[in-house]
């Protein structure tokens, strides 16, 4: 989607700053003990208590409000009777419909007691989103963000999973444009727009570099069960910079 008004940011503001409220929550709520599905039930109340819809359900016909993915599961996760515990990494993808709009937002969280090596991970996750927003400006082009993300992990050691890209939204879940490496894609000479919305969210991972559907036909694990998290916001391309819609 590209806003051509200014109502059109006022709403995507406002579905981003409901998603991203609804994260934080959840994510705070995260404890050892509970199931998936009482975390999915809180971010369901938190959406419709606003008049949100799930995107997922509304979508897709996602069995469950969010995408709560267990590790080594890493997106896609059905909310379910699973027993979170401590040292788990734990994926929660909030995204949802509010007046004709879409926001979308993510985030892994590791449940304490996590071993330096998680917790780094989950660090350098953020910093690798972060290193993909800076690139984001009016007349690049879009191969920039993903040569940008690339960049840090090949310094640091680790992966990215380059069966999962960043995508348009804005008017639908998936919008204009389609599937945006979070690495980097020569062939891709497509340019970033003034008002142009999309996610940027790399997945990075200690060793993966694609995952694989599992038996219930939505979940995302690496092959090798390598742990994987994932950072996401929703921004707008502007001529001061990325404008992000998904900061609570």
């Amino acid at each position: 989607m590209t806003i051509e008004r200014e109502d059109q940011l006022d709403r995507l503001r406002t579905v981003g700053r409901l998603v991203a409220r609804t994260l934080a929550a959840m994510g705070k709520a995260l404890e050892p003990g509970m199931t998936t599905k009482e975390l999915d039930d809180l971010g369901r109340a938190l959406l419709e208590r606003e008049g949100a819809r799930s995107a997922p359900e509304l979508t897709y016909g996602f069995p469950g409000a969010t995408c709560i993915s267990v590790g080594p599961d890493c997106a896609h996760g059905i909310p379910d009777g699973t027993v979170v515990k401590a040292g788990d990494l734990v994926n929660i993808d909030v995204s949802a419909e509010l007046d004709g709009y879409f926001g979308d937002t993510g985030a892994s969280f590791a449940v304490p007691p996590s071993s330096p090596r998680i917790e780094r991970l989950c660090r350098d996750g953020r910093l690798a989103m972060w290193a993909g927003i800076r690139a984001v400006k009016p007349g690049r082009r879009l191969n920039e963000v993903g040569r940008s993300i690339e960049g840090f992990p090949r310094k640091n050691g680790y992966s990215l999973v380059r069966n999962l890209a960043s995508h348009g939204v804005g008017r639908s879940l998936h919008d204009e444009p389609p599937a945006i490496p979070t690495w980097y894609e020569p062939r891709d000479r497509r340019t970033i727009t003034e008002g142009l919305v999309f996610t940027i969210e790399p997945f990075l991972s200690l060793g993966a570099d694609w995952v694989e559907e599992r038996d219930d036909g939505w979940t995302l694990r690496p092959p090798f069960q390598q742990p994987t998290v994932q950072y996401e916001h929703t921004l707008v391309a502007t001529s001061r910079g990325p404008l992000i819609l998904t900061l609570a």
